[in-house]
């Protein structure tokens, strides 16, 4: 699951609206939609707000939002699953 589809999933369990959540992180509504709609993405420093506002882990949040940058920034590249291959034997021989 992409981070802005988890975030609207998580914010529509705890029964928020968008405008509390965007109050919450300093945003508009506006941004928030393209943000659960994944048309922007949300900022490294909103992790934090979001877990706590949204009752979650943040460092399950962390993993999902830096999956969804990592996915962003190869998901143009023909060989990105022999990409992500190599980065994983990288952090297996550090």
């Amino acid at each position: 699951m992409k981070f802005g589809e988890h975030i609207k999933q998580l914010r529509e369990q705890n029964h928020l609206l968008q405008r509390q959540l965007a109050n919450a992180l300093d945003m508009d509504t506006a941004m928030l939609s393209k943000i659960e709609r994944g048309e922007r993405r949300a900022k490294r420093e909103h992790i934090p707000i979001l877990a706590s506002v949204l009752k979650t882990n943040e460092k399950d949040l962390c993993t999902i939002w830096m999956a969804d940058q990592v996915y962003n920034l190869i998901k143009e590249e023909n060989n990105a699953s022999e990409i992500l291959k190599v980065a994983n034997e990288n952090f297996k021989s550090n």
